[in-house]
């Protein structure tokens, strides 16, 4: 067996594969497909046919076994939200695409003006598979029409790294915070000359592709039956989960679909992740949610407004210029009520050191997490820490017991 095989044999073991798709750029004889949870694990699908260092590359950057936090110079450390040198809300000022995205479509409009400004020559991302909407695939986003089919959340397996295109010359690369952490670490080796920019987005985690089918099936479209169109989130803010079979048109709203099926079917590797927030990216994006008296968010429909949050000089760069070229809207973001509004990200982060310990207790050991204020964020709330641990171990363990994940 390769060294490589050996390692993601390793990592499947241990179910901390993040479905990335790193692995088939190493190791171009496997691919990704489907597992029986309805996740995107690597296979071997030929011989062998690794890369010059694959195994070094593998060991520094795979999400299953390694992610490092990647400060940049002079940014502003926020250990809840991540590392930033530039903070704003934005949206677009096409309303086509502010309407398209999920959240106010200024990372679409982003995508759009690269494109057609020169910045870039092609932008490696997710999109509906056009021969079967209820899927999820790697694409190669060239025009603005293409970044405008592409607009909205996925909630589903893809594995955007898988696309090879990733690593041409001229690229950017908008996916999971994982997959940009993959690539980070990955980009020195791989193209050291002319590394894509990162662009991301705050990640809840992957459900299973099993849960698009359930809750379509629940809506009244049964797993036989074809799909013309399927969008998660988007044309409007949050948006409704829709989809298009025959003459009939079925939805759920956000907190239905993502809140009653799809979430909880994250798989586990999400549930220890450090990084939900895309610390790894030029540019990241997320939901800035109004926020009721208690200071949770709102999920009332309304004009989306994105956080945009640059973590390089070079994002920022890029944020500004967007700007001044009129095709994004900027006002300053307070860090600290984005925060208020994204209590998924922030209660992962501070508990998950409590995470990781029961998970290993109970004989599943997660991937290795560098540079990342876990432990101080324990030490702040002790009887939290061990709540969390014993209940992580207990669940971790009867799932274990079930074969269950």
């Amino acid at each position: 067996m390769t060294a490589v095989r050996a390692l993601v044999g390793d990592v499947l073991a241990r179910d901390a594969c993040a479905g990335c798709g790193l692995c088939t750029l190493l190791d171009r004889g496997l691919a990704m497909e489907l597992d029986a949870e309805g996740y995107a694990r690597p296979v071997a699908a030929s011989a062998p046919q690794e890369i010059d260092g694959a195994e070094r590359i593998m060991r520094s950057a795979c999400p299953g076994i390694r992610v490092d936090d990647h400060p940049a110079p002079d940014a502003t450390r926020d250990r809840l939200l991540g590392d930033y040198v530039g903070a704003w809300e934005a949206w677009a000022t096409d309303s086509e695409l502010r309407h398209a995205g999920s959240s106010g479509g200024a990372l679409t409009a982003v995508h759009a003006w690269l494109l057609e400004s020169g910045r870039a020559a092609r932008i490696t991302g997710a999109a509906a598979s056009a021969e079967n909407p209820r899927r999820t695939v790697p694409v190669t986003i060239t025009t603005r029409a293409e970044a405008l089919a592409a607009a909205g959340s996925r909630y589903a397996p893809v594995a955007t790294l898988s696309n090879p295109r990733v690593l041409e010359p001229g690229s950017a690369v908008v996916a999971k915070p994982c997959e940009i952490s993959a690539l980070r670490a990955a980009s020195p080796q791989l193209t050291p000359e002319d590394a894509p920019l990162l662009l991301s987005f705050f990640c809840a985690g992957t459900p299973s592709q099993h849960a698009t089918d359930t809750l379509l099936a629940g809506l009244g479209v049964p797993a036989e039956a074809p799909v013309s169109s399927l969008w998660y989130r988007g044309r409007g803010w949050p948006g409704r989960f829709t989809a298009r079979s025959g003459e009939r048109t079925v939805d759920a709203d956000y907190e239905e679909s993502w809140g009653s099926v799809l979430g909880p079917t994250t798989q586990w590797r999400c549930k220890v992740c450090p990084d939900g927030v895309g610390g790894s990216a030029d540019i990241v994006s997320a939901d800035s949610w109004a926020t009721d008296e208690r200071g949770y968010p709102v999920f009332a429909e309304g004009d989306g407004v994105s956080a945009f949050i640059a973590r390089t000089a070079r994002g920022r760069d890029v944020v500004l210029a967007a700007a001044e070229a009129g095709v994004i809207g900027l006002r300053p973001l307070d860090m600290a009520r984005l925060a208020t509004a994204q209590p998924l990200q922030t209660n992962r982060r501070r508990h998950l050191l409590a995470r990781m310990l029961g998970s290993r207790l109970a004989g599943r050991r997660p991937p290795t997490y560098r540079g990342f204020p876990l432990l101080r964020l324990a030490a702040s709330d002790p009887r939290t820490f061990v709540r969390v641990l014993r209940g992580t171990y207990r669940r971790v363990k009867a799932a274990r017991r079930g074969g269950a994940r």
